[in-house]
């Protein structure tokens, strides 16, 4: 495709004396437009789906409302977690879940690495290994939706990876994925949605 732009535009260039200046224009512009659209598709990166890698949860289901219980205006705690399809290779997992909504930026409510490879994460707990780093509220600990108008999506990433990550513990999200770069054998996400009445 780029290859394309460039020989239009040396042709366009180079025999555009033969065409009115209106019609070279245009179609300089539709090609600009076209290179424009190309590079933005190249920079979407992130990965939803990744292996057979699921996770689930009994509390709500994907792209559904998370009960209050576990946001800020109830007991802001931390929801059932079901894992499956965990590579056989994996040696462990790693939960971010964040909010893209937030109006300042994305917002990350929990950090969690380390996680062995378990077929659940249980209400209001950390598997025992698993260590949990700096979320946005500056606490090792999940901190639960509370979005300050609208609805906002509450995304639940989990991550198998290659190897056990030797990283300080106060580490957030961003030393997080970057750690895991080149590590990640499996991925998936799930997704809950919230708002205050």
């Amino acid at each position: 495709m780029r290859n394309i732009y460039i020989i239009c535009f040396e042709f366009l260039s180079k025999k555009g004396n033969k065409y009115k200046s209106k019609m070279k224009k245009s179609l300089l512009i539709i090609l600009l437009a076209l290179f424009i659209i190309g590079c933005a598709k190249e920079q979407i990166k992130e990965v939803e789906q990744m292996g057979d890698l699921k996770l689930t949860s009994t509390a709500f289901e994907n792209n559904k409302r998370i009960p209050a219980k576990y946001t800020c205006d109830g007991d802001d705690i931390s929801p059932p977690l079901k894992i499956e399809g965990v590579p056989e290779n994996a040696k462990s997992l790693v939960l971010i879940v964040d909010d893209p909504d937030a109006p300042i930026g994305t917002w990350v409510h929990w950090v969690v690495w380390n996680i062995p490879i378990v077929s659940e994460i249980k209400e209001n707990s950390v598997p025992a290994g698993a260590v949990q780093g700096l979320n946005d509220f500056k606490k090792h600990d999940y901190g639960g939706p509370c979005p300050p108008s609208g609805t906002h999506r509450y995304m639940f990433k989990l991550y198998a990876l290659d190897i056990t990550l030797d990283i300080n513990e106060n580490s957030e999200k961003q030393d997080v994925e970057n750690a895991i770069k080149g590590h990640i054998l499996a991925q998936t996400k799930l997704i809950g949605l919230y708002s205050r009445e």
